[in-house]
């Protein structure tokens, strides 16, 4: 959605185990609040829930008074529903309302420092009718709690000869007003609602945790006790998203429920 459009977040991870398999959540990793720490709380990088989404409010974070802490941060991802593993490759297929679409999803070996933290680097390549559309680099971290962070991203519209049409939609944390925001949290709980990125006017993905016990079948395999997500954002208010997260895998299917024709859904994981 916004920048990223349907072929975004297709999550990496494949980690651990063999397909089906799920990997327990760190023991040490505690529950991520739901109540918004008072201003004089102590920095830490425990998120909280936002506003509504028809809320014009800037994302607020419990971090305290002052500037995101680096030392709360690293750049391994190990959230078991969304595992960063570097070297990863997803491959996920379906339709969109332009034709085939393919994404591939890979994390990569690299780093960037964004506001100070030093995040993994994920090239997500959107594919229609077997020609590169978009090229994305997106920078996440996680923090002591085990919440995955989205620092920002370096976006690339492409034509059909290759050439770059458009960088809308990107942005950095720290930046002209942009802030990170949460995209998992170390242990979802239903109904929390949380940004994902927050660039105003340019990104501003929202999304609710709607269920934690869903059923899915896709290409790649079939799972139970899914995590079900809905996505969302202000700056395109007709359309809205569900995706479908597998412990110790990741996401494993997109589908637009409101707006333009839009399903992907995993097909292929190459483990490092």
């Amino acid at each position: 959605m916004s920048s990223r459009r349907w072929f975004t977040f297709l999550v990496a991870g494949a980690l651990a185990g063999g397909c089906g398999q799920t990997a327990q959540s760190p023991s040490s990793t505690p529950a991520v609040s739901a109540v918004a720490a008072a201003p004089s709380a102590p920095a830490s990088p425990m998120p909280s829930p936002i506003p509504p989404a028809s809320s014009s409010a800037a994302p607020s974070f419990a971090l305290g008074s002052g500037p995101i802490d680096p030392a709360n941060f690293t750049a391994t991802v190990d959230n078991p529903w969304f595992p960063l593993i570097p070297g990863a490759v997803l491959t996920s297929k379906g339709e969109t309302e332009d034709g085939k679409a393919t994404d591939v999803f890979t994390v990569t070996h690299d780093t960037r420092v964004v506001d100070g933290v030093t995040c993994v680097i994920v090239d997500d390549r959107g594919i229609i009718d077997g020609v590169l559309e978009e090229r994305t680099y997106d920078y996440y971290a996680q923090d002591l709690a085990g919440n995955v962070w989205y620092f920002g991203e370096d976006t690339q519209e492409l034509d059909a000869k290759g050439k770059v049409t458009s960088t809308e939609g990107t942005w950095h944390a720290g930046i002209d007003g942009a802030i990170p925001g949460i995209y998992m949290e170390a242990n979802p709980v239903v109904g929390h609602t949380y940004r994902q990125e927050f660039y105003k006017g340019h990104a501003e993905d929202q999304y609710v945790v709607k269920d934690l016990a869903a059923s899915i079948t896709v290409p790649y395999g079939a799972y139970t006790d899914v995590l079900l997500t809905e996505e969302w954002t202000v700056l395109e208010p007709d359309a809205l998203d569900h995706k479908y997260y597998v412990k110790g895998l990741g996401q494993v299917m997109e589908v637009a429920v409101k707006g333009p024709t839009e399903k992907l859904e995993l097909t292929k994981v190459v483990r490092p």
